[in-house]
Order: structure tokens, then C-alpha cells, then sequence
């Protein structure tokens, strides 16, 4: 069977902690979707570690590590990242494996992406900038090139046809980054992937399910920014349900075991896009502070608000999700009082449900107040330590979601996570 795990908001939900910790549970950690704009966060031995491609499993000895077909990769990123992974001592020759149907991001992608965003002006959907857009356009348009590609006799003809391309498309643009620079370095990365393990992804991952192996599918992004069902067309390019799994791994829907689902026990969001629960006053600016809010990998200051249940129960429906986890909750500790947003009143009609409109729709939440705990919760060992006004507040969550709540994340530290069943 293949359990999945994802977020459920606007991405950056600690999405690397959890999957570390659980990877020693699965015999193999897969990515399904996204590129190298994913900023999965672990803190090993007191370093701080961003896994951008490279599955979050990679710490443990016996796993091993798919990058799906449903990923594109840049190969110069991908690079940098197990020649950081290298330094820190570990070698990924034996436990990772690349399919080679998955898209790469050429320098050309990387062009068109910024020049597109900079065209936008106001309009900006807040692309990262890492060629991921154009790199899911090419490959919707049967025009990408993929993993496997590169071990073609005429891959320097196909790279080049390609590149013809999107040469005709950057004449459009006014400011063109000088994107030529960047080949050097793209193909000297290529050099670098076929000395990786590439296999046929779809084969390698049922033979092992096959044969007993427990797999857990890695998500990237959130899913409030699924191209089909998130904030369109503030979303990412890719499937980031659960629905994506199938697709982006090569496995059938009746392989699909429990669906994790972590949230934070607030939100955030980078870059452009309607955010009901947004905070733009003094507790907005305290979320962002109390919590670190910036970009793993962009750096940029991410936008806080209250968690919005509205939005969460919209998409634990979507994936299914069994298993709830609560991240940052140890960010809410010095609140006087907690708000969670329970429904939406639009045009003076209060509904539960996400609506269509949600880039034009006015919004104004409804929200539940709690107390606060006043107590750091990052010094509890176990659940039973936890204060009551806390369990208050996981309780009501558990019971508006449906779903219930298996782990809270109460600290950065691996191990900083308590087990509620």
C-alpha cells in the first residue's frame, strides 16, 4: 500500500519534519509533484537542512527515495542539493532513484518564468521564479523533455529544438534575464544525472508495493494551491491532492492507504492570492515573528492569519485524509486568545463551503475565540502534559474536520513531536 502525506494549506506546513520522522516506518519515501520550489524544513543534529527535490527520507540508512514522474527537476539544483547532502556525510548513490518521465526545467524555463511574472506588474501570481510553470506547460503541451531524454543519442537535438522555442516565445517580453549564462551549468548538471540512479519509475515502485514494501508518497506545496481546486490561478502547476499521487507515481487509486493531512495551527501563505484569515495588524505581525515566517526558500516574509477550518474541511474532503497533524502549534503560546475561522460570510449570506469566487469574492470570516494556554507547550513530553485550554482548542478542530488528530508538532526539534494515538 501506498500512505500519502501533504499539506493542507498554502504549503510550508513542516511537511520535511513529519515525513523524517515517519520515514522510518516505509521502506520508501516518493515525491509525487512539484519542482525545487518545495522547502521541506529538518533540523539534523542542530542544522538546519532544506530538501528542495530529493525525497525527505534520505536520512534514514534503509530507505529508499523516488523522485516521481510527476516531479520536474532542475538538474543544477538537484545537484547542489546531494553535493550538500554529500557534505553533511551521506551518500545517496544506493537509496535514490529518479524516473525517467520526469520533466526537466531547462535555463530557457527559468527565463520565461521571470520574464512572465515581471510582465504581470500587479497581476503577479508569486512564482518562485524556478522555471516550474513553463516546465508544466511544456509538458501539458507534449513539447518537454524528460529524465530519460538525456540518455537519447539526439539529445543535444532535442535540447536544441526546444530551446528554438522558447527563444521565439522570450521575444515577447521587454526584460529577458540573460539566461544563456546558465547553460554551462545546466549541462554540466546533466553530465552529473546520468551518473544517477534512473529507472522506469511506474515499474520500480509496483514491484517493490508488489512485494510488500511500504511506501509513503511525499507531497510539495499545499493544497490550497492544487491547479485544479486551490486558489486559481494563485496555484501552483501541479496536482497537490491526493488525486496527484496516482498520476505523479504511476500507481492505481486502490493502492492508496492512509492519507496524512498536516496543517498548521494557523496560516500562512507566500507571495499573491486571497487569504480569508489574513492579518494585517499588530497579532499578524506577531505570527510572523513567533513563528519565523519566511520562505524556506525564497526568503520572502510570509503573509499569518487565524487557521481557516473553512478552507481545511474543503480539502481533508478532497484527499480523504485520515490522519490529522497539527504543526507550530507551540507559535500560539503567548496569545491571550486563539481564533479559528469556522465559515465565510459573503455578500451577507454565511456559507461553510469554499467558494468558486474566491479571488473576487469579499470574504469576511466567522471565527470561534478560545482563551489561550499561556503555558509553553514545547516543554510537554507527552499529551498528558499538554494544558486543557490547548486540547480545548485540537478537540474542536478534530470534531469540525472529521478527522482525527494523531500528532501535534510543538517544537522544531526531530523529536518535538507527541503522539495522541
Amino acid at each position: 500500500m501506498v500512505d500519502v502525506l501533504i499539506g493542507l494549506q498554502w504549503g510550508d506546513e513542516g511537511k520535511g519534519k513529519i515525513v523524517d520522522y515517519l520515514a522510518a516506518n516505509y521502506d520508501i519515501i516518493a515525491r509525487f509533484q512539484g519542482g525545487p520550489n518545495a522547502g521541506h524544513t529538518l533540523y539534523v543534529n542542530g542544522e538546519k537542512v532544506v530538501l528542495r527535490t530529493i525525497p525527505s527520507g534520505v536520512f534514514q540508512e534503509q530507505t529508499l527515495n523516488l523522485i516521481g514522474n510527476g516531479v520536474v527537476i532542475d538538474p543544477v539544483t538537484l545537484k547542489e542539493e546531494i553535493e550538500g547532502l554529500k557534505a553533511l556525510g551521506l551518500n545517496l548513490q544506493n537509496n535514490l532513484f529518479i524516473s525517467h518521465k520526469a520533466h526537466l526545467i531547462l535555463p530557457s524555463h527559468r527565463a520565461l518564468d521571470a520574464a512572465s511574472e515581471h510582465a504581470k506588474g500587479k497581476e503577479k501570481i508569486g512564482s518562485t521564479l524556478k522555471g516550474i510553470g513553463p516546465a508544466y506547460m511544456d509538458k501539458t503541451g507534449r513539447n518537454g523533455l524528460r529524465v530519460g531524454d538525456i540518455l537519447a543519442p539526439n539529445w543535444q537535438d532535442r535540447y536544441e529544438r526546444l530551446r528554438a522555442k522558447h527563444i521565439e516565445m522570450l521575444r515577447m517580453y521587454n526584460e529577458v534575464p540573460e539566461w544563456e549564462t546558465w547553460e554551462a551549468d545546466f549541462f554540466a548538471a546533466i553530465e552529473y544525472l546520468r551518473s544517477l540512479n534512473i529507472v522506469n519509475g511506474e515499474y520500480w515502485l509496483n514491484e517493490h508495493i508488489a512485494n510488500g514494501k511500504k511506501v509513503l508518497a511525499e507531497g510539495a506545496q499545499g493544497s490550497m494551491l492544487d491547479v485544479d481546486y486551490g486558489t486559481y490561478p494563485f496555484v501552483t502547476s501541479s496536482n497537490t491532492i491526493v488525486a496527484g499521487v496516482c498520476t505523479g507515481l504511476g500507481v492505481a487509486p486502490s493502492k492508496i492507504g492512509e492519507v496524512y493531512g498536516i496543517t498548521k495551527a494557523y496560516c500562512t501563505r507566500v507571495g499573491g492570492g486571497p487569504f480569508p484569515t489574513e492579518l494585517h495588524d499588530e497579532v499578524g505581525e506577531k505570527l510572523r515573528a513567533q513563528g519565523h515566517e519566511f520562505g524556506a526558500v525564497t526568503k520572502r516574509p510570509r503573509r499569518c492569519g487565524w487557521i481557516d477550518l473553512v478552507a481545511l474541511r474543503y480539502v481533508c474532503m478532497l484527499s480523504g485524509v485520515t490522519r490529522l497533524i497539527l504543526t507550530k502549534a507551540d507559535v500560539l503560546d503567548n496569545f491571550e486568545e486563539i481564533k479559528v475561522a469556522t465559515a465565510y460570510n459573503i455578500g451577507g449570506n454565511e456559507t461553510n463551503e469554499f467558494p468558486f469566487d474566491i479571488c473576487d469574492a469579499e470574504i469576511n470570516p466567522v471565527y470561534k475565540t478560545f482563551s489561550g494556554w499561556d503555558k509553553n507547550i514545547s516543554e510537554c513530553n507527552s499529551p498528558e502534559e499538554l494544558p486543557e485550554t490547548f486540547k480545548n482548542y485540537c478537540k474542536f478542530v478534530e470534531e469540525f474536520l472529521q478527522t482525527r488528530l494523531q500528532y501535534i508538532s510543538n517544537g522544531t526539534g526531530r523529536d518535538q513531536l507527541l503522539t495522541l494515538f
